[in-house]
């Protein structure tokens, strides 16, 4: 049993993104991780896929998630559903902060351009 306080864990920023692994490969955990998000108004994720489910609830906010060549609209109170390798991106529409949790099926989670390409972000393991 480990209980996880997220006032303890680093928060990591990109433009329009504040990210923390709440839960994950550096807390000992070896199929899975947890995101916990803040998508400023207008900004976005990168676009990006992984080869594992992913599960987002959206905890505030509203905003598109772009899944293939398909646009899907979102408010609070929702949960996404993204299937390995599907191609998408986050963005908030709303005024407010979105926050949001996301379940990734691996750890820890390797994410990659819409091209295929290996994409570093700031909260990757070494």
């Amino acid at each position: 049993m480990r209980i996880v306080d997220h006032s303890q864990v680093k928060a990591h920023k990109l433009p329009g993104l504040q990210h923390q692994t709440v839960a994950g490969h550096e807390h000992g955990i070896k199929t899975m991780e947890v995101w916990m998000q803040t998508i400023a108004p207008g900004a976005e994720t990168p676009i990006h896929f992984h080869d594992c489910e992913e599960v987002i609830v959206i905890l505030s906010g509203s905003g598109t998630c772009r899944a293939g060549e398909e646009d899907f609209y979102f408010s609070a109170n929702s949960t996404l559903v993204i299937a390995p390798n599907v191609v998408h991106q986050i963005g908030n529409t709303s005024d407010d902060d979105m926050q949001l949790i996301a379940a990734l099926g691996m750890a820890p989670v390797r994410v990659k351009t819409a091209d295929g390409a290996e994409l570093k972000l700031p909260w990757d393991a070494p």
